[in-house]
Formats: structure tokens, sequence, C-alpha cells
């Protein structure tokens, strides 16, 4: 399969006052395109052709690293926007609230861990809620990495390579998670790839 990039589900100002047009236009329109464009060429002659963007991702870990970065970060963007909608946050689905607080404590537990691991995370990556050994759980990850090159499945992440929030907080990393678990996460989207990862 060759790599595509996919309109964002919103308009580019649907997220405001908590992620700018301005952010998601460079955020989405040129460094999302920019993974898919080199992730295209690097893709030629890697073996990988015809796979799964996931298969692709896990192949190249570790083997490919050009290829890997882009795909990867192909991956983890093609959730991100979805991850997110205008008027999000706000009560997460029951099943999926159940699971958080077996498995994590509770709701607000969860956010603090959650947030905790996205400040924590030096230089650039990514937060996660992820599914692993049939348990949900909050990691962290450098550059391009994701839960589905550790054995888990990601279910929730939030970009923190800088140009994801530095046009609207500039160094203010905790203010953009807190937004971001408080007002955009689609947790409609994020039970869906729960029950996608088999529980």
């Amino acid at each position: 399969m060759s790599f595509s990039l996919p309109d964002l589900p919103y308009a580019h100002d649907a997220l405001a006052p908590y992620m700018s047009k301005e952010t998601l236009e460079y955020h989405h329109d040129k460094h999302h395109k920019a993974y898919v464009d080199n992730g295209n060429k690097l893709l030629e002659g890697s073996g990988l052709e015809g796979k799964s963007l996931e298969e692709i991702v896990k192949g190249a870990f570790g083997k490919n690293a050009g290829l890997f970065n882009n795909a990867g970060q192909h991956y983890n963007h093609l959730h991100f926007w979805k991850w997110m909608k205008p008027k999000g946050g706000g009560s997460i689905p029951g099943e999926l609230e159940k699971r958080i607080v077996a498995d994590l404590g509770s709701v607000e537990k969860m956010k603090e861990d959650f947030i905790q691991a996205g400040v924590t995370q030096f230089g650039s990556g990514w937060a996660w809620l992820e599914v692993k050994n049939g348990k949900i759980g909050i990691a962290k990850t450098p550059n391009g990495e994701s839960p589905l090159v550790h054995g888990g499945t990601p279910i929730l992440g939030v970009d923190v390579w800088e140009h994801s929030y530095y046009i609207d907080y500039r160094n203010r990393r905790p203010d953009y998670l807190k937004a971001f678990i408080e007002n955009m996460v689609n947790w409609e989207y994020v039970e869906r790839m729960y029950d996608e990862a088999g529980r």
C-alpha cells in the first residue's frame, strides 16, 4: 500500500481555542504531508510494499530507520486527528470508563498520569493510553515510536513534538496536555480502538 494524506475530519479552525487553525495548517498540511511523501519514496524497494501500514511500521522498526520514522509518524497522525474533535473531552463511554478505573485507579489518576507521561517525555515523542496484556496502561515513546512496536496497542495518543503545540502554547507543554485531555479528546474514537484491541 502507498501512504496518502487524509483530510482532517473537521475544519482547520474547529479545535480553537485549544488548537489553532495555524497549528493545524502547519501540522496536518505540512508536517503530516511530509511524512506521507517521504514514506512513499522510502517504501519503494524496501521489501514491505503491499503490506498494511501496521505491518510496515513493525517491519521497519529497528531495520529501516528512515522508513520507520515516516511510516510510524503517518500511523500516529492518522489516529491523532481522529482522537480529537470539536467540543471534545467530557464524559467517557461507560464500559471504557469502567476499564480505566479498574486498570488505572480512577479517571482523574489516568488524566494525571497521561499528562505526566507527556510532560516527562524528553524531546520529541508521544504519550499514550495503550492496551497491553489485556490491561489499559500509560506509556510514552520517543520520536515516531508507538506502543505498536513495544507489544501494545495504542488507543489514545498525544503528540508532544513542539510543532504540535508551540504556536499556541510556546514552551508550556503541561498546559497543552491539560487542554488536550480536558477539551479535545474524542472518547468515542478511543472506545472504538479499545474495542478493536480485543481486550
